[in-house]
């Protein structure tokens, strides 16, 4: 049996030997702490927005049409994709047979004229002679009569030949306004109808977005605020709000707000793209999105206290805007929140902070 000096001998060396065996793991912890980038979160001014999605669709689309029967198309003047000015010649119509109704308009209007120079001259006489007995009152009525008729023939004649000057007009079908020419539907030769569709056409090239959000939104979102969408490519366009509808779908449960976009981003019809509406703007507390660790679909950061110790805490994600995430749960802005290499950390785990070094270096050469 050992002896008590012997034991507390030997429980006095292992004490010692433990207590000078702590600095040693404690430097070998540190040695091996990883090291990281550490930041503290900043305060933005970031607008709330309401995600949307939806069809790309021209403001308002013009067709353009044949408004005579029976001429044959003569010429094609633009096509797809052309850009257009209000009233400039689209498509050309044979007019010979126009034309020569037109002459033969003009003849009768000239006659018309030469009855009503005759009629006015007797009528001129009878009024003269009238009261005298030269002539009966039944042929001087007779003579104002022919007068009356003749200038109505005059009116009617002027109405035709007006008519028949328009009718040469819709020979040349104009564009209605300035516009992005769309579909084509003229063909060189066909004989068209009145009514017949020949062009469409967007006017002023204006395309709009009209995107569908969730109804209960919809008494947030008015007028004049701003929208973005994702286009092709990945490219982001900006828009204005122009108008809300006042109704919501019975099937989708969701309203729509037509978004004008700038004409000269052209973004292609048809296409349906994402995007958000942006709200009010208030302050978010956010952190980079390289902060944020994901494990088992929860979102964590690490914060590091004086002692260089690591802690993980779970958070609430909100609003992203480039490469930040806004934090929802509670966190001081004064905490050092870890930047750069959480992934690869523990709980409580020893860290070495980028700088430390740099700094203790340069402490040591200014002395």
């Amino acid at each position: 049996m050992m002896r008590p000096t012997t034991l507390l001998l030997a429980l006095f060396v292992s004490a010692n030997l433990a207590s000078a065996a702590e600095p040693v793991l404690a430097q070998q912890n540190k040695a091996a702490a990883l090291t990281v980038a550490v930041a503290n979160p900043a305060e933005r001014r970031w607008p709330e927005t309401v995600p949307a999605s939806g069809w790309l669709k021209p403001w308002h689309e013009a067709v353009i049409a044949a408004e005579i029967d029976g001429l044959r198309v003569t010429a094609v003047l633009v096509d797809v994709g052309s850009v257009v000015s209000k009233g400039q010649p689209l498509v050309r119509l044979a007019d010979e047979a126009v034309r020569a109704e037109l002459r033969n308009q003009e003849a009768a209007l000239a006659s018309a004229r030469a009855d009503l120079a005759k009629a006015t001259a007797n009528a001129d006489r009878a009024r003269k002679v009238q009261g005298s007995g030269v002539l009966s009152d039944e042929k001087i009525n007779e003579y104002l009569i022919a007068e009356q008729t003749a200038m109505a023939g005059v009116e009617s004649a002027e109405a035709l030949l007006e008519s028949q000057k328009i009718k040469l007009a819709k020979t040349t079908i104009l564009a209605v306004d300035d516009g992005l020419i769309t579909s084509r539907s003229a063909q060189l030769g066909a004989v068209v109808s009145s009514g017949t569709e020949l062009f469409r056409m967007i006017r002023q090239q204006r395309v709009e977005w009209q995107a569908e959000v969730s109804a209960r939104y919809l008494p947030r979102i008015r007028q004049g605020l701003t929208a973005t969408i994702v286009g092709p490519g990945d490219r982001r366009i900006k828009g204005t709000v122009r108008l809300v509808a006042p109704t919501v779908s019975t099937d989708t449960g969701r309203a729509l707000a037509y978004v004008a976009l700038p004409a000269a981003a052209r973004p292609p019809i048809g296409l349906y793209v994402t995007g958000q509406i942006e709200l009010e703007t208030t302050t978010a507390l956010t952190v980079p999105e390289t902060a944020l660790v994901l494990r088992d679909g929860i979102a964590y950061v690490f914060t590091v206290d004086a002692d260089r110790r690591a802690s993980r805490i779970r958070v609430e994600t909100g609003r992203r805007n480039g490469s930040e995430v806004e934090i929802l749960s509670s966190l001081d802005r004064s905490t050092d929140v870890v930047t750069a290499g959480g992934a690869f950390l523990s709980d409580k785990a020893f860290v070495r902070v980028a700088g430390d070094a740099l700094v203790k270096l340069e402490k040591g050469e200014s002395r």
